[in-house]
């Protein structure tokens, strides 16, 4: 650790993953009540609708948590000095935690406006572009006072400023519902496949750079494409979403096109990458870091691409949209692309926070394979079940608790392999917590 700013990271971190624990928590209580019948008195204080919120809105906080502390990391290394206020960013951080909190007690008891992924009613809104915008300033004035930029430095300052910025259209509410869904979309679509992917990018490359000591201008070509396809590909993509609200019919073949070209430039980064350190015989300094790297860039590639590309053509999305196929495409995308990276930085930064050099990586092994794999089954079973529900619901024309049974095996095949995802996620999160150095062997 190279500025005493840095440390600040670490608890953005360790929040994090607490909140990722708490997600999958909910997200296995979803599964059970698909697979089983609950009792009505719980059904009544306790409903899907509620637990699926927390659920949902957990995702995002604990993923801005993980991109905020992986950015208050990486930015003093990328400009050469301090964070400009760490006050300011513990004041975000609070501010955060507090507004997660209280959301999470106000969807209990209904407080909610029922957008799905924007929920939180307008007070806490205003909370959240509050923490927001220091966020921005805290970031911006580092650079600003530093005054030395990279690609990697605008990539992701850019990437931020443009996930601050698309929030602000999921803030009022149109009577028009037409209208709202599609300011819904642009918020919920261009964070995901815009603002997220360009930060995604930066902060991909900057940990492959320093895992393999490859040239900056390597990784950093890439980033450039990012954007291209960010600005032209990002935010004709979400034409593929305007499905029933009167939007011209050629936004379907456009989005369902040119969204699945979004994670290329990730894998191609990483490919090119490898070449470099195969050709110039380069020492991978992070094993565990740099499997879990690979491992963002395929399954973000599976997830975000083949399975958005054959989920998002008109042909095949007039049958599947909003079925459990989407909650396929969702669970291996949002996993992949933005879960993995967190860990990713995680792996990279919180070590050498603590002061290890080179730490034990066997439990951080388990834990990454026994989530990915169980990760990729369960797109497979919810795939399963989301073709079998659009088939019987939407050409056989049957009702929805009828197609619900047809689904229950395996959607209960889910829930054990959400099970095992959860051990796999419990590993991850002790070993990171209790870091452990790598004891040399005895001769």
């Amino acid at each position: 650790m190279a500025y005493r700013s840095q440390k600040i990271a670490n608890w953005y971190f360790k929040i994090a993953l607490l909140l990722f624990v708490l997600q999958v928590v909910l997200g296995l209580w979803l599964a059970f009540n698909y697979s089983f019948t609950v009792s009505q008195g719980v059904v009544d204080t306790f409903s899907f609708a509620t637990a699926r919120a927390m659920h949902t809105n957990l995702l995002v906080l604990w993923m801005l948590l993980g991109f905020m502390g992986g950015t208050y990391y990486i930015v003093p290394e990328e400009t050469r000095s301090e964070i400009f206020s760490p006050a300011l960013a513990w004041f975000q951080l609070i501010a955060l935690v507090v507004t997660g909190v209280v959301a999470l007690v106000g969807f209990f008891f209904g407080w909610t406006q029922g957008r799905p992924l924007l929920e939180i009613p307008r007070p806490l809104d205003i909370v959240v572009v509050i923490g927001a915008l220091v966020f921005l300033f805290n970031i911006a004035m580092t650079m600003i006072k530093a005054r030395r930029w990279t690609a990697i430095q605008g990539t992701l300052l850019g990437g931020l400023v443009f996930l601050a910025l698309l929030y602000l259209f999921g803030i009022p509410f149109y009577k028009n519902e037409v209208i709202d869904w599609y300011y819904w979309w642009w918020v919920i679509h261009l964070w995901v496949e815009g603002a997220w992917e360009l930060v995604t990018a930066a902060i991909f490359a900057f940990v492959l750079m320093k895992l393999t000591g490859v040239d900056r201008q390597v990784v950093e070509k890439w980033l450039y494409v990012e954007i291209g396809l960010f600005l032209f590909t990002g935010i004709v993509g979400t034409g593929h979403h305007y499905y029933w609200i009167g939007a011209p019919k050629y936004w379907l073949w456009f989005g369902g096109i040119f969204s699945a070209l979004e994670p290329l430039p990730i894998l191609l980064m990483l490919i090119d990458t490898m070449n470099h350190v195969k050709e110039r015989k380069l020492e991978i300094r992070n094993r565990l870091t740099w499997t879990i790297a690979i491992g963002c860039a395929v399954m973000h590639m599976i997830g975000a691409g083949v399975w958005g590309f054959l989920h998002t053509l008109p042909q095949i999305n007039y049958y599947t949209h909003g079925s459990q196929v989407t909650v396929s495409h969702g669970h291996l995308a949002f996993f992949g692309a933005y879960a993995l990276l967190n860990i990713m930085v995680f792996y990279y930064a919180m070590p050498k926070l603590k002061g290890i050099d080179v730490y034990d990586d066997l439990r951080g092994k388990v834990g990454f394979w026994t989530m990915s794999s169980a990760m990729m089954l369960m797109g497979l079973t919810f795939g399963i079940a989301g073709v079998l529900q659009s088939y019987l619901e939407r050409v056989l024309g049957m009702g929805y608790m009828t197609a619900q049974s047809y689904m229950q095996l395996w959607i209960r095949v889910t829930m054990v392999l959400g099970v095992v995802f959860f051990a796999g996620l419990l590993i991850t999160v002790t070993d990171l917590f209790t870091l452990r150095p790598l004891r040399a062997k005895k001769k």
